[in-house]
């Protein structure tokens, strides 16, 4: 008789259709916290270029500052998925984002999680999405809930051996 597994295990097997299995490393709240400050800080910083750019232009300056933050706020996280699987703070600490059946994620999964970081930040500071991710056994917040993703460490490629070069006689 097998034991069941821990509850604060961390690792979730996924066993493919061709029959081979994906051990993924579930990211807890802290590590995904640390990623956000650094996504944060990045984005203050792309603000401040915003601001520095357009606030010379008077109301149009104005409007076209709006729809970048809009843009920034709601598509940043989305651009860096898609094209990479993770944010440059996911990236800093080690963390992809990809399906809960180990398959990258695509556009569609992208927007739903980011776009329900709305519901995640409420009622203050992202306490609903941290209560989520306390509760939920993979540490899913309420977009990867909705989306269908987790937040996994990425794996290191192995180092390739060199080869020894051939010797000419």
């Amino acid at each position: 008789m097998s034991t069941p597994p821990a509850l604060a295990d961390t690792i979730r097997t996924y066993e493919t259709p061709e029959g081979v299995r994906l051990r993924l490393r579930l990211a807890g709240p802290v590590v995904r916290a640390c990623a956000w400050a650094i996504d944060l800080v990045i984005r203050l910083l792309l603000y401040a270029l915003v601001v520095g750019i357009f606030a010379f232009f008077g109301g149009v300056g104005t409007a076209l500052m709006l729809i970048s933050f809009f843009l920034l706020e709601w598509f940043y996280p989305v651009v860096f998925e898609i094209s990479g699987g993770a944010t440059p703070g996911k990236r800093a600490m080690g963390l992809v984002v990809i399906h809960d059946n180990g398959t990258p994620i695509a556009l569609p999964s992208s927007l739903i999680r980011n776009l329900l970081r709305g519901a995640d930040f409420l009622p203050l500071l992202y306490a609903a999405g941290l209560l989520s991710m306390l509760v939920s056994r993979d540490f899913q917040r309420l977009g990867d809930l909705a989306a269908g993703t987790l937040v996994v460490y990425r794996e290191r490629e192995p180092e390739r051996a060199e080869l020894p070069r051939a010797v000419s006689v």
